[in-house]
Parts: C-alpha cells; sequence; structure tokens
C-alpha cells in the first residue's frame, strides 16, 4: 500500500533535503506544480483571498471558504500540500476545530500564526501580536486537536517586525514546547537572521521567499542549496505563481488588444500553451477511457460515431 499524504510529508522532512513548496491557490497551479516535479506545494491564504475572493489578505477570507478550497485542491493531486490557516480563526477552542476541519480536508498540515485577528499578510505594516502565552495555547490546541500525529502543525511567528529576532526566537520555542512540529519566522530579514533563527530552535524551521528584485521581498533572496546549507527544512514561494500568472495573462490581453485594433494574429506558442497540454493537465484523457469501458457500444458508437474511443484518448 502507497504512503499516506502526511507519510510523504513527514517522510521528506526526514530525508535531511529541504523541501521545496511553491505556492498555489487553485487546480490549475496545483496540477502544474506536481507536473514539474515538486514533492510537496503550499496552499497561499493569500492567493486564495486574492484570487476567489479578489481581496487583500487581511482576514476577510473565511474558515469554511478556505477549508473547502483546501479540500478540493488536496484531491486533485499525489503530492502532500500544507495549508495556511491564518490565525487559526479565533481562540484556542476555535483552532481545536479549525485543525480537524483541514485534516479532514486533506492536506498534511497547516500555519498557525500568532498575529491580532484581524490578521495582516506577513509582509504588510501595522502587524499586531496577541500574548505569547495565548498564541501557545493555540498551538497546544492545535497538537492535541489532531487525529493522525503525522499532521504537521507549522507555528508561524510575526515577532521579528515587533519584537525582533529574539522575540520570534523566544516564541518559537515556546511553540515547539506546546507541540508545534514545525516553526516558520515570517519577514526574516537576513540571511544572517535565518541561521540565528535555525541555530537557536534546533528543530524544523520554514522560510517563505521571495521570487525577484520587483517584488521587494521583505526576506532576501537567498539560493535553495543555501537555505538548505543552513539548516532550513522547508522554502517556500507563496507569490511567484500568481505573479507569473498575472504577468502571462497581461502580455497575452496585450497581444488580444493589438488584434482587435490592427487585425494582426500573433501565434505565440512560448506564451501560449496547446489544448492539448490543458486536456493533458487536467485529465481529460481519464475521462475517455472511462467512457470507453464504461458505456454502452451503441451509446459510444452514437455520439462518436465509432465504438473504439481510442483515437480519442488525450493522455
Amino acid at each position: 500500500m502507497s504512503p499516506s499524504k502526511i507519510q510523504q510529508m513527514r517522510g521528506l522532512l526526514e530525508s535531511g533535503k529541504i523541501i521545496v513548496s511553491p505556492g498555489i491557490y487553485d487546480g490549475y497551479t496545483a496540477r502544474v506544480v506536481e507536473r514539474m516535479g515538486f514533492k510537496a506545494a503550499a496552499v497561499s491564504g493569500a492567493g486564495l483571498a486574492n484570487s476567489r475572493l479578489s481581496v487583500p489578505d487581511i482576514g476577510i477570507l473565511s474558515l469554511t471558504e478556505n477549508v473547502e478550497a483546501c479540500k478540493w485542491i488536496a484531491r486533485s493531486v499525489g503530492i502532500p500540500i500544507m495549508a495556511d490557516a491564518d490565525t487559526g480563526y479565533g481562540n484556542p477552542v476555535t483552532v481545536y476545530h479549525t485543525v480537524q476541519f483541514f485534516e479532514e480536508a486533506g492536506v498534511v498540515g497547516i500555519n498557525i500564526e500568532d498575529q491580532v485577528s484581524p490578521k495582516r499578510c506577513g509582509h504588510m505594516h501595522g502587524k499586531e501580536l496577541i500574548d505569547a502565552r495565548e498564541a501557545a495555547k493555540k498551538i497546544e490546541a492545535a497538537a492535541q486537536a489532531k487525529r493522525d500525529p503525522g499532521f504537521i502543525i507549522n507555528a508561524r511567528t510575526d515577532a521579528i517586525a515587533v519584537e525582533g529576532i529574539d522575540g520570534a526566537i523566544r516564541r518559537a520555542r515556546m511553540y515547539l514546547a506546546a507541540g508545534a512540529d514545525m516553526v516558520y519566522p515570517d519577514a526574516i530579514r537576513s540571511e544572517e537572521q535565518i541561521r540565528q533563527f535555525v541555530d537557536a530552535v534546533q528543530a524544523p524551521v520554514s522560510i517563505n521567499m521571495g521570487f525577484g528584485v520587483r517584488s521587494r521581498p521583505t526576506t532576501p533572496l537567498i539560493p535553495v542549496p543555501r537555505l538548505q546549507e543552513i539548516g532550513v527544512a522547508r522554502v517556500s514561494f507563496a507569490r511567484m505563481l500568481p505573479a507569473a500568472a498575472i504577468m502571462g495573462m497581461m502580455q497575452a490581453l496585450k497581444l488580444l488588444a493589438d488584434n482587435a485594433e490592427t487585425g494582426t494574429v500573433h501565434d505565440r506558442p512560448d506564451l501560449l500553451v496547446g489544448m492539448e497540454e490543458i486536456t493533458a493537465l487536467m485529465g481529460y484523457g481519464f475521462i475517455d477511457e472511462l467512457e470507453s469501458k464504461y458505456l454502452l457500444e451503441e451509446e459510444l458508437e452514437r455520439r462518436y460515431g465509432t465504438k473504439d474511443r481510442s483515437f480519442v484518448v488525450r493522455g
């Protein structure tokens, strides 16, 4: 029997090799990440809020909206997916139920942060923190709520912007003592701070990385092999795919606008994948196989003019 996704993720963590987790926010991004060979992915809370609700990442996306989106994303791929549970949507009692909802959705772990609710995107100004003792109680409730002991509680602290690196380390140690499996210092500001944090906590550390100079990341761009040398267990790239998708859509729409204005038809396979690639990515070929196997021969002939559907199987 193949290992569960939680077992897959635990195996990646125990392998000693850094886990590269691109940020995803829908079925397209999840399947592209899997098809490109990545072993894990992370649902971006900001990506969901921005793409589904067209609002900033300021705590407007609800628990049930987040869980529902993650359920469909997780079931669409075979790789393990972690999710972003923001502040846990309330106090420690709420967090207890939040963990179980996400675990039932099929993700392998969640981030829980120590910001005051409503939270703010980690790279925004004006963040505030709850009392470290209350945050630790949330982590304790989360650790006790999970049904599979392998489910990962990734305790995120936004303390660097408020209390500095020493405050972030102090909080991370409290969260680990409360039962966190991994700690995540968001908006950490330098390679030296990352090294200091990793050395101080002596536990799996997750870092969120930018994706280019134009993105003006709070955390500087550090090569993945360098992060592994420092001892980082996991690195996520939450905003890379939304940024790439927006750029691609803008470029394609410029061509469409030119077509509408001048009548020029642009054939740009460097910008647009073919329909065959889309149907292969989304599993249309499997539907063809199911129809060939289960539909009556006369129905196949009525629909397609033949009993043999092998000629239309798209992979």
